[in-house]
């Protein structure tokens, strides 16, 4: 099992920054793939960013060049650095990982941005 838990949300003016974290209750390379999803009021979860245990990343096309994933192992932690982040980036932010074939979810963190 692995229980995550985000933390790092909160509100924040458009074209500001702000980064979450995700730490993991086991060692993150052990862990196929660990990422972050987003949930706004009314529509369905998506993906924003991933990255596999070997470091690939993956991006959703709305945050590319905005966002980046990057974890520390020693610390079991993955990370989400936002930079210029606009009204439509307000959603529940959840962390997410991909472990002995099945999925894990974090508990969520609000990220509300403000125009």
């Amino acid at each position: 099992q692995v229980q995550l838990v985000e933390s790092g949300g909160g509100l924040v003016q458009a074209a500001g920054s702000l980064r979450l974290s995700c730490a993991a209750s086991r060692s993150i390379l052990s862990i196929r793939t660990m990422g972050w999803y987003r949930q706004a009021p009314g529509k369905q979860r998506e993906l924003v960013a991933t990255m596999s245990a070997t470091g690939s990343t993956n991006y959703a096309d709305s945050v590319k060049g905005r966002f980046t994933i990057s974890r520390d192992n020693g610390k079991n932690t993955v990370y989400l650095e936002m930079n210029t982040l606009k009204p439509t980036d307000t959603a529940v932010y959840y962390c997410y990982a991909d472990f002995a074939a099945r999925a894990y979810w974090g508990q969520g963190t609000q990220v509300t941005v403000s125009s």
